[in-house]
């Protein structure tokens, strides 16, 4: 089971575990895990490289189960991280046990030390169908899907812009403006997050007389390259900036997730990028009453993060 989003929805047999429940430990996460936590998510045929694991163990919070042996070195067989959002929110992902060893509880337990860890945040999550119905027990609820789309070798593309818009490259001063238009698309604050992400991605931007309408990023991810997050007033827009991508690395295998409610998955399996999955944003609310949000004049089309949400 996991919070992350896979490459397909490809699930193991569940089998009866070989050791008795007492055998598992838990503890926090550290870098010198991440391999390991690599080949934990290669048996579920996701396609993270170390690279990526790397990145989010630095970004996130972490912890391991290990299953130990009599005096045999312990063997690590699940993971599970959490991604604070500013003071209010928390993204869960990454919350995976080793095939085969599902009869004991252990995706409930990393659950429910991600839920303590992050206690009086709003906690979200992307839910794969083996996932859904633990997190429901927990009190998640549903909010929307998203759609994995991939494909390589594109025909180029033209997405006309408004009268006086272009598509320009991100500059180094770009930074609180990328910030400022995340969190009116999506009330959350995560700079950090992508502070983080624009140190490994190119990014572009629509630019209308000095001012930055949306932007899109581009990084290396998985099997080559993940566009996303993407940030624009409307659905035309997000395709042009979507299209750049496509038509710079228009040889390269290309990813990108986007939320149904965006109304772009019809149009990327026309344009080649091939629907493979969908899963299922979930949220959990803290208790307090909810802060009533302005409607946002952007909107968010594809993720920040395939972990991350």
């Amino acid at each position: 089971m996991s919070a992350a989003h896979p490459a397909s929805s490809t699930s193991s047999p569940k089998t009866e575990a070989t050791g008795p429940a007492g055998n598992f430990s838990m503890r926090a996460m550290t870098e010198a895990d991440t391999p390991a936590c690599h080949r934990l998510s290669l048996q579920l045929r996701w396609p993270h490289r170390l690279e990526d694991w790397q990145f989010m163990e630095r970004m996130g919070h972490g912890f391991v189960i290990e299953s130990r042996d009599g005096d045999k070195a312990p063997v690590l067989i699940g993971s599970a991280l959490y991604f604070n959002y500013g003071e209010s929110h928390a993204s869960l992902g990454m919350v995976i046990v080793q095939p085969g060893l599902q009869g004991h509880g252990l995706g409930r337990r990393l659950m429910q030390k991600l839920l303590d860890e992050t206690d009086g945040r709003v906690r979200l999550l992307n839910a794969t169908p083996a996932g859904q119905p633990l997190y429901e027990k927990l009190g998640f609820a549903a909010v929307g899907k998203l759609h994995q789309h991939q494909g390589s070798l594109f025909q180029p593309l033209l997405i006309p812009l408004p009268a006086g818009e272009r598509v320009r490259p991100l500059g180094n001063s770009d930074g609180a403006r990328i910030e400022a238009l995340d969190a009116r698309a999506s009330g959350l604050d995560r700079s950090q997050v992508l502070e983080a992400i624009g140190e490994v991605a190119e990014g572009v931007a629509i630019d209308r007389d000095g001012e930055m309408l949306g932007f899109a990023l581009v990084r290396r991810f998985g099997h080559g390259r993940v566009i996303g997050p993407v940030v624009a007033p409307d659905v035309q827009r997000a395709k042009a900036l979507i299209s750049h991508w496509i038509n710079v690395y228009a040889d390269s295998f290309i990813r990108i997730d986007v939320f149904e409610s965006g109304e772009l998955s019809e149009w990327l399996t026309d344009i080649g990028l091939t629907r493979v999955d969908t899963v299922v944003p979930m949220r959990k609310d803290n208790g307090k009453p909810a802060t009533s949000m302005p409607a946002a004049d952007v909107r968010h089309f594809s993720v920040i993060n395939q972990a991350m949400g």
